[in-house]
């Protein structure tokens, strides 16, 4: 049984305040493992960059899933991505007061994070061939190429996730998110960058300057997590998805993958449900 107090008597930043710390540690982590991935003078620098970032994808996803299952990922609900929250709100899975909170949580996490990476590990974080761990396009990149790739990938995952997150398979949704995400660095990696969280790229695009395509690791996430949920509920319409669940799926087809109240015994998604059931 958690031990966390009632979101309702909890103080209202305190989720918030928990994924600050939960992004602070994820960039931490993520720079950490590029500046000794792809610093020529590591020892365990890795000079292909196709083999590199399926590393860093593998160990990214790894991470990710242990924040989700972490004891303040499981108070918080372990977004760590703006995007998830965007598409949690639409969901109706996460009350929309709260989305404000979590972004900027989750986007000072990102600062913060990396900038205790360039405290712990020094210059080499700032090298070039390490870059804050930035994540940039591939040179014959075009911003509409790289936008569709984000936007693209990050609703896949959404609609996957709420297409799984049902009571028999909900407790897969953390595992499915890391090895979603892993998926995505090592195959769009080197190609469009493979961000798709703005979290992730805030930091560390800020504090090495690579400024020219932020806008898109912070816009198609989000619109591309909208697209999921979208794509969610029209799938959902359909007669072949449509099933009973105390009413109708025709008369509620937004839930037809997701029923809030069918998943109070997951893991990633439940911590977020509850907070909209307690009026959080």
């Amino acid at each position: 049984m958690s031990t966390a107090l009632p979101l309702r008597k909890r103080p209202t930043l305190a989720p918030a305040a928990e994924e600050f710390v939960l992004a602070t540690v994820m960039l931490f982590l993520a720079v950490t493992i590029v500046r000794w991935l792809r610093e020529p003078g590591s020892r365990l620098y890795i000079a292909d960059l196709d083999t590199a970032l399926g590393v860093i994808g593998v160990l990214s996803g790894a991470i990710l899933t242990g924040l989700i299952l972490s004891p303040l990922g499981k108070r918080s609900g372990g977004h760590l991505n703006p995007a998830v929250t965007v598409s949690l709100w639409l969901l109706g899975a996460f009350p929309g007061r709260s989305v404000a909170p979590y972004t900027v949580a989750q986007l000072a996490g990102s600062a913060a994070g990396t900038a205790l990476a360039r405290g712990a590990w020094g210059s080499p974080v700032s090298a070039p061939s390490v870059g804050y761990a930035a994540i940039v396009p591939a040179p014959g990149w075009q911003p509409t190429a790289v936008f569709l790739a984000e936007a693209g990938s990050i609703a896949a995952i959404m609609l996957a996730v709420a297409c799984v997150a049902q009571p028999r398979h909900a407790r897969l949704v953390p595992y499915l998110i890391g090895a979603a995400v892993a998926l995505v660095i090592a195959l769009l990696g080197p190609r469009s960058g493979g961000s798709i969280n703005p979290a992730r790229q805030l930091g560390p695009a800020v504090l090495s300057g690579r400024t020219a395509d932020l806008w898109i690791y912070l816009l198609a996430p989000i619109l591309g997590a909208a697209l999921g949920v979208g794509m969610h509920r029209t799938l959902g319409r359909l007669p072949l998805f449509t099933r009973k669940a105390g009413s109708t799926a025709s008369e509620h087809p937004e839930n037809a993958f997701f029923s809030p109240s069918d998943a109070l015994e997951g893991e990633q998604l439940t911590s977020a449900i509850r907070e909209r059931d307690r009026k959080f």
